[in-house]
């Protein structure tokens, strides 16, 4: 039982790995900032470089998440840092009204995050309580 619960968790970081790692693509330049959030950043230098480290930082998160989804030590680790990154961006976008298209897809693909972080984080819970 312990192997499908530590699987089933590993399996959930890869994913949420995968979708963490898919803004790197906005590095790219403005067109690609456009397509991935709705926003036109042509003209505003200030922006581009905040989206641009963004994808960044989010590659690096995303990366780490899947190298640490292979390893069952780093999990409960992983989980946490993934489920601050998911929740943080949920709670701050139901406060804004008016959010882009590409912006609401985001919001819908972290909620579906956050339950399957939810999944992992009980199968962790559950992983510990089988020691």
């Amino acid at each position: 039982m312990e192997i499908l619960l530590t699987r089933g968790t590993g399996f959930v970081l890869l994913v949420v790995g995968v979708i963490h790692v898919a803004p790197i693509t906005g590095l790219l330049g403005p067109r690609q900032l456009a397509s991935l959030y709705g926003v036109d950043v042509v003209g505003d230098p200030n922006l581009t470089l905040l989206l641009r480290h963004r994808a960044v930082l989010f590659g690096l998160l995303g990366a780490s998440l899947m190298v640490m989804a292979f390893r069952p030590s780093l999990h409960t680790a992983a989980l946490a840092l993934a489920l601050v990154s998911v929740a943080s961006f949920l709670w701050l976008a139901a406060g804004e009204p008016g959010l882009s298209t590409p912006v609401r897809r985001v919001v819908w693909i972290d909620q579906l995050a956050l339950g399957l972080l939810a999944l992992a984080a009980a199968a962790q819970s559950g992983r510990w309580l089988l020691r």
